[in-house]
């Protein structure tokens, strides 16, 4: 089963997504890769988790870096699970490139190289927005580059967390 709750946000109406347990979903409505099956194959839910996961976005909200995390729970692929696992380290106000994330895969792999533009589509198909804080990958020049969300958010979101790449 799978359960939704909606709630809103500065940046507009935000999607949640739960197998019951955990977040499996955060998403900007009208956001690229908005799984538009979800409101024909979800229930509406009052549920711990999305108490846990506003209770989260009204801290990230008012400026503040949560000192919690609700749990998630991520049905992906390997590779994006490992791209994930990589963003959840970039720490609150700093960024990181694809470039710097497609290095650091190549060595968990133990392989020469790793394609930047692979992790750039692991990255646009993040399923759990803000949380998983894809918003603060950028391009190799510094440049803000694709987000689902809507480049006006990712810079929005970034001015938020006062990164200093803006």
């Amino acid at each position: 089963m799978i359960y939704k709750h909606c709630c809103t946000s500065p940046l507009g109406k935000i999607t949640l997504a739960s197998d019951g347990e955990a977040l499996t979903g955060l998403w900007f409505d009208g956001q690229k890769h908005f799984p538009h099956n979800l409101a024909a194959e979800s229930t509406e839910a009052e549920l711990p988790v999305f108490t846990q996961t506003v209770n989260w976005l009204d801290a990230y909200f008012s400026g503040k870096e949560p000192d919690f995390m609700p749990p998630i729970s991520l049905h992906t692929t390997p590779f994006r699970k490992a791209v994930y696992d990589i963003l959840l380290t970039i720490p609150y106000g700093h960024t990181m490139t694809y470039g710097e994330i497609a290095g650091i895969l190549a060595e968990q792999q133990g392989i020469q190289r790793m394609s930047a533009q692979a992790v750039g589509g692991a990255v646009g198909h993040n399923p759990i927005a803000i949380i998983i804080p894809c918003h603060r990958v950028i391009g190799a020049d510094g440049s803000l580059t694709g987000y689902a969300g809507g480049l006006d958010r990712k810079s929005w979101l970034l001015r938020l967390e006062q990164t200093d790449t803006i």
